[in-house]
């Protein structure tokens, strides 16, 4: 039966692991009810307890988000649990590490259908329910490769700048419509998740995020903004505003500088292991948390971030600020 209390409800793909074990997380922290989506079950049962640990509700939900019945299907157990969707949080993705001479087309298939399609049908899912109540919040869980691709991931890459063209025709489509559903897009920097560990790589060495390097906690703060403001877009991190900006003013010279230090940035010190698992067809058996290896290289906090959330909290003390020394300026002048 459905539940009919006050609390949010949140559906978020890719719940399992990092960014989306995260922002559940988070979610739970203020009360909400939440259905967690992804393949690997182990994951889902460890993000379960924690989102029961601090103080949600849970309902797990196996989906393969690449296959648009089951999403469709997800959405309908999450609301006969729990009631109408509130939230819906697009996170799931797969990606393969590998440069594109080398990546067949089944591989650039299954990315395709993850990271962009699951979001696509993750989407529709959402609007199919939010549309006739004119409410609701979805979030596209974006990066600054949406705008800048880098080399050996030229499958996430265009996964991820074919969900910021889509979120944006969407959008443009609700505002014709006059609808109140909210569609935002998180642009994300590296971050510090498990995709290192499990997706599948060709390269000589483990990959490891382009520095600097973000936790996921940070991912989720800035997705909980977007919802609770309605923001359409927002960025996340000095480094993926740099990339952006950079891309617009300046996109040949960073051809020429990742062509000569995009390689490196993404290899660590440690080969890979010829029995090396991945997920990219299949989940990895295990409970792999929100975080990855790289936490003595993580940054919990992004000053930038915080800047972009509190705009007009920093326009007034920058006003007062100017005001000071304007007085204090004046003050000098008439006692010379």
């Amino acid at each position: 039966m459905s539940n009919t209390t006050d609390s949010e409800v949140v559906v978020i793909t890719g719940a399992s692991a990092g960014v989306g074990r995260a922002t559940a997380r988070s979610f739970a922290e203020r009360g909400a009810k939440i259905g967690l989506l992804a393949r690997g079950e182990d994951g889902l049962e460890g993000a379960r307890e924690d989102v029961e640990g601090a103080g949600g509700e849970a309902i797990v939900v196996p989906t393969d988000i690449a296959d648009p019945e089951q999403v469709e299907a997800a959405a309908e157990t999450v609301e006969d649990a729990f009631g109408p969707i509130d939230v819906w949080v697009n996170d799931a993705m797969v990606s393969v590490f590998s440069p594109a001479a080398e990546m067949t087309s089944e591989d650039y298939r299954r990315v395709t259908e993850v990271t962009y399609l699951g979001y696509v049908y993750g989407t529709q899912a959402a609007l199919n329910r939010m549309r006739p109540r004119n409410e609701g919040a979805i979030v596209q869980v974006g990066s600054a490769l949406a705008y800048r691709g880098i080399p050996l991931q030229s499958a996430y890459c265009g996964a991820k700048h074919a969900i910021q063209g889509y979120t944006e025709s969407v959008r443009t489509e609700l505002i014709h419509d006059d609808c109140n559903v909210q569609l935002s897009m998180v642009q994300m920097p590296a971050m510090n998740t498990p995709q290192f560990e499990w997706s599948k790589s060709r390269l000589p060495q483990k990959p490891q995020p382009v520095p600097p390097i973000y936790q996921p906690e940070v991912a989720a703060r800035a997705i909980m903004w977007a919802v609770d403001h309605g923001k359409d877009e927002l960025w996340v991190g000095r480094s993926t505003v740099k990339a952006i900006l950079g891309n617009r003013l300046i996109p040949r010279r960073l051809d020429n500088y990742l062509a000569s230090g995009g390689y490196d940035s993404q290899l660590t010190d440690e080969p890979v292991a010829p029995d090396r698992e991945h997920n990219l067809y299949k989940p990895v058996a295990g409970d792999f948390g929100a975080h990855g290896p790289f936490d003595d290289q993580a940054r919990d906090y992004s000053y930038q971030l915080q800047a972009s959330m509190h705009r007009r909290l920093l326009a007034l003390l920058v006003g007062l600020l100017a005001t000071i020394v304007s007085v204090v300026l004046g003050q000098r002048i008439f006692s010379d």
